[in-house]
């Protein structure tokens, strides 16, 4: 068996982190993927999915110090879908992508306004040392 997915998209908002009870950083954010296509009637349309990715320990907390909202990135992981209950007591299901590698596809702005290197650069421009583990 194979779960990997590997999606460009734009970030919908910074980054939120938390922390889990034994001390591990989880960082959460909603990654937008658009595909354009023609209609019937030969207008573009274009359609958005939204996906919420899930990083772990070292790659969350650099993804909350560097990542922002609009920024273009490269995600890959492991599709994921877990249960929970609602205030309800409903059963609730959601879809996360597990990722473990993040790569900016755009240079960060710093203060100044000018390009600034990407951080922490391990794998041309993003991170790979990451191993999520539930």
């Amino acid at each position: 068996m194979y779960n990997k997915v590997q999606l460009i998209g734009n970030l919908g908002k910074d980054p939120e982190l938390r922390y889990t009870p034994s001390g591990a950083a989880v960082a959460t954010f909603p990654l937008a993927t658009s595909e354009k296509r023609k209609n019937k009637e030969g207008e573009a349309v274009e359609k958005t999915e939204w996906h919420k990715i899930v990083t772990w320990r070292l790659l969350a907390e650099r993804c909350h110090d560097y990542l922002l909202k609009g920024r273009l990135v490269f995600v890959e992981g492991k599709i994921h879908t877990r249960s929970y209950e609602d205030r309800d007591g409903n059963k609730r299901y959601v879809t996360e992508i597990i990722a473990d590698q993040v790569k900016f596809l755009e240079k960060c702005e710093i203060q100044t306004g000018g390009p600034s290197p990407t951080p922490h650069q391990s794998n041309d421009n993003g991170w790979a040392d990451e191993d999520p583990q539930f």
